[in-house]
């Protein structure tokens, strides 16, 4: 098993920054992928940006790059999404999550990551 929690999230004015952050721990191992990703209130879950961990290959949304970048400590476990000039569309429940069989075609898939977090709020006001 392995256990993600997100932490950073909050209120943020327009063109604000926010890091999020993705505590790793548990089984651990082999070559797996950590994503981002968000779902807006009647919306459905999509992709923001992933990192092989092994390698640091890196993939963002098209709504997203220029803005936000993904990025991992080694040593600490954990991953983060640093999010600058934030838009009041970026607004969210931001998820993180954990994929052991992901090739780099498919990191933007979300039904392809086997472990999530429980989500951290990111709220962009105008």
């Amino acid at each position: 098993q392995v256990q993600l929690v997100e932490s950073g999230g909050g209120l943020v004015q327009t063109g604000g920054s926010l890091r999020l952050s993705c505590a790793v721990s548990g089984r651990t191992f082999g070559t797996y992928t950590m994503g981002w990703f968000r779902q807006a209130p009647g919306k459905e879950r999509q992709f923001v940006a992933a990192i092989r961990w092994s390698t640091g290959n890196t993939a963002a949304a098209d709504s997203v790059k220029g803005r936000f970048s993904i990025s991992r400590d080694n040593g600490k476990n954990t991953v983060f999404l640093q999010m600058n000039s934030l838009k009041p569309e970026d607004t969210a429940v931001y998820y993180c999550a954990a994929g052991f069989t992901i090739t780099i075609p498919t990191m933007r898939e979300n039904r392809k990551y086997d472990f999530w977090g429980k989500g951290t709020q990111v709220t962009v006001s105008s």
